[in-house]
């Protein structure tokens, strides 16, 4: 009987989910935290639907059941670990690491897992040991994920060793699992564009990317049509026609742009400021406009006629807010540097009227070759092909003309060029922009030892510099196939 009430009300919230009623799908599963067992292999499920509408401290709690179903094993430990780990709790996975008996603590999973958490909080020597511990108790196949952690992090000479290491894993490699094998190629091109090898670099990763394309294709068409349906909707009449939100909090800052166009670099230079208590791609501001139901204007208007509020775009707001509370607390400013937010960027800035923007710009061809030889952990199809990437990019920048013109005061557009040329100039309107004083640590961002989770990990403990303007020169024939497409 338990059993069939806890499927009904989990059942329930989906459908809610379905009918955009985010509040009702929330206290469903709220209720199923106060009336369901304490443990099972349900709550999985339920950890991971919670999670994905970003109720943060839902899918902990639900992880934590499913890591207590019996029989208690280290697999569960690790799902639960990894739901506190991408909420910014570390120190709680930290304490359940060193709770393990001595046997656990060595298993070369727990070991991999340890070093990613060394390695965000900035200790890359201490991780890439780990790694290394990682690697050494683990059988051939199974190294490829912390060989994969140690590419990305250091930095390769000639003759290194370590690559050796890597190219001796091809043949277990051939018959891994794609993304597997996907990690491989990706950690072989690393290695190889660190010495210079880039002809035998990129044919490792578009040998990765074929791999990931194997399970999603990007359809640019049908995001071209969104983007088409925004730009055609939400004129300057036509965000007349919502309500006013009411809301007047400025505790979010907003950072825009491609992956790799300097975002995460903004976030570090803005969270040095001491009013500003931290940031992330938190992924929330989605999930508050569920209610809204898609991005078009049409279904926006729909919403606030059925919504029970005085204030539809507060409530929103509210929503949003009470979602950021959970990762940053209750006080000081953060920063939402979710990427690509551009189809939502103008019911955003319509819901929080105080919030500012900033949005990252970068030169497009080291954007993308950037973009190609990253692995995301996310799926992210369009970058795994440099055609893909010049849709992608041509539909971003129609969607950044669109939004800069219709809010000129409260979007300020950042090359990353210049910015890495002249921070002394860059980082002061920056911080005017958003309403900060300036703050000299400002300027030393790589000074900055907050957490961070993104694929910039190693890059951002650099100081601000412009080393890595002009990179796509070494691939100039390689991205001809993206410049016939953005350029044409």
């Amino acid at each position: 009987m338990t059993e069939t009430r806890n499927t009904s009300r989990v059942l329930a919230a989906v459908d809610a989910l379905k009918r955009h009623e985010r509040h009702e799908a929330v206290a469903l599963l709220n209720a199923e935290l106060q009336h369901g067992p304490r443990t099972g292999d349900a709550w999985k499920s339920i950890s991971r639907l919670a999670s994905n509408i970003r109720e943060i401290e839902i899918a902990i709690e639900a992880a934590h059941r499913y890591a207590q179903t019996p029989p208690v094993t280290l697999e569960k430990q690790l799902f639960y670990w990894r739901e506190l780990a991408a909420n910014g709790r570390l120190d709680d996975v930290e304490s359940g690491i060193s709770a393990l008996p001595e046997a656990a603590r060595r298993h070369p999973a727990v070991l991999h897992f340890q070093a990613t958490i060394t390695e965000q909080r900035g200790d890359f020597d201490a991780a890439i040991a780990g790694y290394r511990d990682a690697i050494a108790r683990s059988p051939g196949p199974a190294q490829v994920e912390s060989w994969f952690a140690l590419a990305m992090l250091r930095k390769f000479s000639p003759g290194d060793s370590d690559l050796a290491a890597i190219e001796a894993l091809a043949p277990h490699v051939r018959s891994a699992p794609p993304l597997i094998a996907a990690r491989w190629h990706y950690a072989l091109g690393k290695a190889l564009q660190d010495q210079g090898e880039y002809d035998r670099a990129f044919a490792c990763f578009s040998n990765g990317a074929a791999l990931r394309r194997q399970g999603e294709r990007f359809d640019a068409d049908a995001l071209s049509s969104v983007a088409d349906r925004v730009i055609r909707d939400y004129t300057a009449e036509g965000l007349a026609r919502l309500t006013p939100s009411k809301n007047d909090s400025r505790r979010a800052i907003f950072v825009n742009g491609l992956p790799r166009s300097g975002t995460t670099l903004a976030e570090q230079i803005l969270t040095a400021h001491d009013d500003v208590g931290d940031g992330g791609e938190i992924n929330l501001a989605r999930a508050a406009l569920l209610p809204a139901g898609d991005t078009g204007l049409e279904a926006a208007l729909a919403y606030q006629q059925r919504s029970a509020s005085e204030d539809p775009w507060g409530a929103i707001a509210d929503d949003y807010l009470r979602l950021c509370t959970m990762l940053f607390g209750d006080s000081g400013r953060f920063v939402d540097k979710t990427l690509l937010q551009s189809h939502i960027a103008g019911l955003l800035l319509h819901s929080l009227p105080e919030a500012k923007m900033i949005w990252m710009r970068r030169d497009p061809e080291d954007c993308a070759i950037s973009c190609f030889t990253t692995y995301f952990t996310e799926p992210v199809p369009w970058s795994w092909s440099l055609e893909d990437i010049a849709r992608l990019f041509a539909i971003e920048d129609r969607l950044h003309a669109h939004w800069r013109a219709l809010f000129p005061e409260r979007i300020l557009t950042v090359s990353y060029e210049a910015l890495a040329r002249d921070p002394e100039q860059w980082v002061p309107r920056m911080a005017a922009h958003v309403g900060l004083s300036m703050d000299s640590a400002m300027l030393e961002p790589h000074r900055n030892s907050r957490t961070v989770r993104t694929a910039s990990v190693q890059q951002v403990r650099s100081a601000i510099g412009t080393g890595r303007i002009g990179m796509s020169q070494q691939y100039d024939e390689q991205l001809a196939a993206f410049r016939t497409i953005y350029g044409g």
